[in-house]
């Protein structure tokens, strides 16, 4: 199975850049891993937040494969403990999908569409992090979970 996080926009700051490519290159030692960025609206000041979204959804949704498993990065989503997302991906891969797609919508979260595609929804917190440090928490929590499950000793309870 192969794993993807779907994200609107690019990141820029350069210290998350490293941070990520990092985790991206440790991540492709367990798992085949992608990261896709599409790119931002322009000329978003003419544009409701509800126009945003569902622009930003059809984009979404043109990137995702009717067989994908999608998975949407949201605050009103289930929340787990590093242990508990192991035991979430463990599931997953067993589960005979070949693509497993995390989406991280843009800012206004996600149109109607994407959310009726989405085949559930995760929370990393209840705190809002800006759309670049979500990346890199999720490609740390996904390599956590990975050595989480071949019992190495990056995570410690």
């Amino acid at each position: 199975m192969k794993v993807i996080l779907l994200t609107v926009g690019k990141t820029n700051e350069i210290n998350f850049i490293n941070s990520i490519s990092d985790y991206q290159k440790r991540l492709n030692f367990y798992i085949p891993f992608e990261l896709i960025e599409l790119p931002e609206l322009r000329n978003t000041k003419s544009l409701s937040e509800e126009q945003q979204k569902q622009r930003e959804g059809e984009m979404l949704l043109q990137a995702i494969d009717a067989a994908d498993d999608v998975v949407l990065l949201d605050d009103k989503g289930s929340e787990y403990t590093s242990m508990q997302f192991s035991a979430f991906m463990q599931r997953k891969m067993a589960g005979g999908s070949k693509r497993l797609v995390f989406v991280v919508g843009g800012p206004y979260g996600f149109s109607p569409a994407v959310y009726s595609r989405a085949n559930g929804k995760i929370s990393l917190s209840r705190m809002t992090f800006s759309h670049q440090m979500v990346r890199l928490i999720f490609v740390e929590q996904l390599y956590r979970a990975m050595t989480i499950l071949r019992g190495e000793p990056y995570h410690h309870e």
